[in-house]
């Protein structure tokens, strides 16, 4: 028990900091890339998708590091069986065909030991084109409930599904995508 509450109040006390060259993998339980698109101009229309898996490496002394990121195209959830269906099928995502979404990077950008965007590949529909993610929140500590460094992050970025061959009902459901990404990714 003295263990367990000193290595908290270390873990307060000593915030973890992502100071040299160190490895992640992604928390699968706490990383959800959601999308919101304009329908038909009536309404704003979000989902997310539930299975996402990945690999981080960060060094932000030598303001280095790389993504590896896989998402699983069936496990979109938008809270409508029907519309998931339809967005799984050829139509849209066509998941049968591309069941993975992946993002690779090696340009990570830096502000002091801050993440603040990575350049990248991102493949969606079989179609690789280059994207920026913009990075607006980074944090790197001790997980006080699982007691391990984790580092955490909020990305966006903004994509035409088009770029990406989706590109059914546009202009009436729009072209134009913000994707967040709340990720957190635990040190191996």
């Amino acid at each position: 028990m003295k263990l367990t509450i000193f290595t908290l109040i270390i873990g307060t006390l000593l915030s973890f900091s992502a100071t040299a060259a160190t490895s992640y993998t992604v928390d699968s339980k706490h990383t959800f890339p959601s999308f919101e698109i304009n329908h038909l101009g009536f309404s704003m229309q979000r989902g997310r998708f539930n299975q996402t898996s990945g690999k981080i490496s960060l060094d932000p002394e030598l303001s280095a590091g790389n993504i590896d990121i896989t998402i699983e195209t069936a496990s979109i959830d938008t809270g409508y069986a029907e519309l998931e269906k339809h967005l799984r099928g050829t139509d849209f995502l066509d998941a049968k065909r591309y069941p993975k979404i992946t993002f690779l990077s090696n340009r990570l950008s830096f502000n002091k030991d801050q993440l603040i965007a990575a350049d990248g590949l991102l493949t969606l529909h079989g179609i690789a084109k280059p994207v920026h993610l913009t990075v607006d929140h980074f944090y790197c500590g001790m997980n006080l409930i699982t007691l391990k460094n984790t580092c955490g992050a909020n990305v966006t970025t903004t994509l035409k599904r088009s770029d990406f061959g989706i590109d059914k009902y546009v202009p009436k459901i729009a072209d134009e995508m913000t994707i967040t990404i709340q990720i957190e990714a635990t040190k191996n």
